[in-house]
């Protein structure tokens, strides 16, 4: 393939229809200049210049190279300018997957935000539960994970991007429905709604530990459902949970998030690999970071629960 570097100079000569002038526009000796066109001339087989003593003509190839020339060299201009953009990072593509808990609310305004300070990056959204999300990040199959109280692993690195606040979830009749605020010996004998702890034991345990640290001993009920936006079990007055504020965004009628008092809060984190990132994932990293401080999510009450 020849050189675009003598298309350019093929092409100084044939706009400025003159070698000397041609050659003070790229700034190289004239004799130079002759060399690398008739070179090219050679490496495709053609001539661009019919040459008298003092005077050129363009061919008919030389004409159509003119027509064609300047197209094929701002696109391979644009073409290297954005590979140049994947190492600084202002272009990427990346997996981003996230658990059905992070549907409420973290998850959608995150991912709005990081597409609007991050509009060359194309993020590819998939849910899954936890466990799968970190084996995806430990094989490469995904970028990065949003994790509720994602675990220690060697392998990844997590940043916090919100410390939420934990409340119960009740039916709208629940006897503590009133109440401004809610203590976890307030709900001492109910069944408290859980999803598996192999979905997600970061989780699990902190709703475990929260209660014991307040002197109850959990009576949990499984969920069945991965993703139950109704919260069918709390609805048909079967369980309470405790889960965090954002599952209030889009909450039925039926249905009452009352805080915990004294307040604790469930940190969220973004997981990453810790080694081998690509630079469009540390620019999301800091973006999400900024999104995060924006959104306030990082000045959550002061608790003494925080599994961060």
């Amino acid at each position: 393939m020849p050189d675009l570097r003598r298309l350019q100079y093929f092409l100084a000569v044939a706009e400025e229809r003159n070698f000397t002038r041609a050659a003070a526009r790229l700034h190289i000796a004239q004799p130079a200049l002759s060399r690398q066109v008739r070179q090219l001339e050679q490496e495709l087989g053609v001539e661009l210049l019919h040459r008298t003593t003092h005077e050129f003509e363009l061919t008919e190839a030389g004409r159509f190279l003119l027509d064609r020339g300047p197209q094929l060299l701002a696109m391979s201009d644009e073409l290297w300018r954005s590979v140049r953009s994947f190492g600084g990072g202002e272009l990427g593509t990346l997996i981003f997957a996230y658990g059905a808990s992070a549907s409420y609310g973290t998850a959608p305004r995150l991912l709005a935000a990081l597409a609007e300070r991050l509009p060359e990056i194309v993020l590819t959204t998939e849910v899954k539960p936890t466990p799968e999300i970190l084996a995806g990040l430990e094989s490469g199959s995904l970028d990065v994970g949003l994790v509720r109280c994602p675990p220690h692993d060697d392998q990844l690195e997590m940043r916090t991007i919100r410390r939420e606040r934990q409340g119960v979830l009740v039916r709208d009749d629940h006897a503590l429905a009133a109440r401004a605020t809610v203590e976890v010996a307030d709900i001492a004998g109910e069944d408290i709604l859980l999803h598996p702890r192999d979905a997600n034991p970061g989780h699990y345990d902190a709703v475990i530990e929260l209660c014991r640290h307040r002197g109850v001993e959990p009576r949990v009920q499984l969920r069945t459902v991965s993703f139950d936006l109704a919260q069918t079990p709390i609805a048909i007055g079967g369980a309470v949970a405790i889960v965090g504020e954002s599952t209030e965004t889009g909450l039925s009628r039926e249905l009452r998030w009352i805080p915990l008092a004294p307040a604790a809060d469930f940190s969220t984190g973004l997981v990453v690999r810790r080694y081998g990132r690509s630079p469009a994932l540390d620019r999301l990293l800091d973006a999400a970071a900024a999104a995060a401080d924006d959104f306030g999510w990082l000045n959550a009450p002061s608790s003494d629960t925080d599994t961060s």
